[in-house]
């Protein structure tokens, strides 16, 4: 069941890890803090990023990085305007937006399919960060540094952007309260938008980011990222964008962990420890691994 271990690149490499699911924990987190709407799409998202990396091969990678962006982005807003917002104006109950996203996350499946076939695309655009340089016996790859410090900019930046200006106070305002908000003059709609446009840069970030280490892109590859991502958020707490990065990074980092230290015949129980270890942290903290930690609020009269 075990396998011999060299923890210090274990945790090197869950690390990394954990830094990506931070990253798409506060994408999913940010949409949920604002819609109450769990988007099992996200990892469309981050799919489509992949593919355009993946037929951009070969250009200059700055333009290929800004294409990507641009695409998922657009993903993103498209997302929103076409599916989610009709439903929303026609009274739509949480319940069938949630069902909605699912529809929405097979129906792009099915484009990529049809668009890309299933034998996968190869993506390069940063695939000299894999190499690695030697610590005490440990092999750091680049990309893990890289992702770290990427993930840091980028939670600082949406960090910045909701706590410093007039658009993140209306985004925080609506995640706190969204019919008061409205009653008060927040622009919903922009609110909403700005939300999605956040959430698909950081996705955008995300297929950069993964298809170094992973560059074979198929229709389902954003799946089980978003549904790991999901289950971070959960646990580190759905009502705060820290908590659920959080979350992300600490579901992350186990799982990296047990793929080291579980051997290649009992790896496909790996999923099943980590929900396990989820359920087990749900049992005991319902409010999230970091609920406790948060400071009381104080109600204005």
């Amino acid at each position: 069941m075990l396998a011999a271990v060299n923890w210090g690149q274990a945790i090197a490499d869950a690390i990394a890890l954990g830094a990506l699911y931070g990253l798409v924990a506060v994408g999913i987190g940010l949409v949920f803090g604002v819609l109450r709407l769990v988007n099992f799409a996200y990892g469309e998202l981050i799919t489509a990023g992949a593919y355009v990396l993946a037929y951009t091969y070969g250009w200059p990678r700055p333009i290929s990085i800004l294409l990507c962006v641009g695409a998922v982005v657009a993903l993103a807003l498209a997302q929103e305007l076409v599916a989610f917002r009709p439903l929303r104006r026609g009274g739509a109950t949480p319940a069938t937006m949630l069902v909605a996203t699912f529809a929405v996350s097979f129906l792009l499946q099915a484009i990529y399919l049809l668009a890309f076939g299933s034998r996968g695309q190869i993506v390069g655009t940063l695939g000299r960060l894999n190499s690695a340089f030697t610590v005490d016996g440990v092999d750091i790859r680049w990309i893990l540094l890289v992702t770290v410090v990427t993930g840091l900019v980028l939670l600082g930046a949406t960090a910045a952007v909701l706590e410093r200006t007039s658009v993140g106070l209306h985004i925080r305002a609506a995640a706190t309260d969204f019919r008061t908000s409205r009653l008060l003059g927040v622009r919903a709609n922009r609110v909403i938008m700005l939300s999605f446009v956040i959430s698909g840069v950081l996705a955008a970030a995300v297929s950069v980011l993964y298809t170094v280490s992973n560059p074979l892109v198929q229709p389902t590859m954003g799946v089980p990222i978003t549904i790991f991502a999901l289950v971070g958020v959960v646990v580190g707490g759905m009502d705060r964008l820290w908590s659920a990065a959080l979350g992300g990074f600490a579901v992350g980092l186990v799982y990296g962990l047990f793929s080291d230290v579980m051997s290649s015949t009992s790896s496909v129980y790996l999923p099943a420890v980590v929900y396990g270890l989820v359920i087990v942290v749900l049992l005991l903290r319902p409010a999230g691994l970091f609920g406790a930690w948060r400071s009381a609020q104080v109600e204005r009269v």
